[in-house]
């Protein structure tokens, strides 16, 4: 289970920030950021993990808790648009930047789920496996992984038959079976997996 130890160590406010749909077909790549309060009541930490362990309705809760107890949350996405421009990677990095920015609160250093950090006006900390080891990046990720979902529903509703309020858009069978019958909509990722042009 994560715990507040990194934050600890590191003293002063400190975000944790993770991104969740960098593997999708179609749809945003979405970042978020939480500060937690240091006196987080227990029942509430116990709530939170990485959010791939989670069920939709414990991160509904998590995340709903995180917000009563005073934490600071902010959620950014970067588009389709701008994974083709930038390539994945640096628009998740552009995503969690974006993610920092809009933290009511400045921190003074980031945690960062993953190897790579963003270039941030702040110390950043990349953490390895850290949606895992940090409550603030566990809390990031539930945070980012809501928000994404909730986007992909709306986006399912516009566009019905690629399943995307159940898939998130990844390449599910239904999914690409989808695409093969349908097509392809200006929020598929045109390059990745079967959307690659033929050789």
């Amino acid at each position: 289970m994560p715990d507040f130890s990194r934050e600890l160590a590191l003293g002063g406010v400190v975000a944790g920030v993770d991104e969740v749909g960098r593997g999708p077909l179609a749809g945003p790549v979405v970042a978020a950021a939480a500060i937690l309060p240091a006196d987080l009541p227990p029942e509430i930490a116990a709530l939170i993990d990485d959010s791939k362990r989670l069920s939709p309705a414990r991160r509904e809760a998590a995340l709903a808790a995180l917000i009563e107890s005073g934490a600071a949350i902010s959620a950014a996405a970067a588009s389709v648009a701008e994974i083709a421009r930038l390539n994945i990677l640096q628009a998740s990095l552009l995503a969690m930047r974006r993610a920092v920015a809009r933290l009511a609160v400045r921190p003074d250093h980031v945690l960062v789920d993953g190897q790579v950090a963003p270039d941030l006006p702040m110390p950043c900390t990349p953490v390895v496996g850290g949606d895992g080891l940090s409550l603030s990046i566990a809390a990031a990720s539930i945070a980012a992984k809501l928000v994404r979902d909730r986007a992909m529903s709306r986006l399912d509703r516009r566009y019905p038959g690629y399943g995307w309020a159940r898939n998130s858009g990844y390449g599910t069978k239904t999914h690409r079976d989808a695409i093969v019958g349908l097509g392809i909509t200006p929020h598929h990722r045109r390059g990745f997996g079967p959307l690659l042009p033929p050789a």
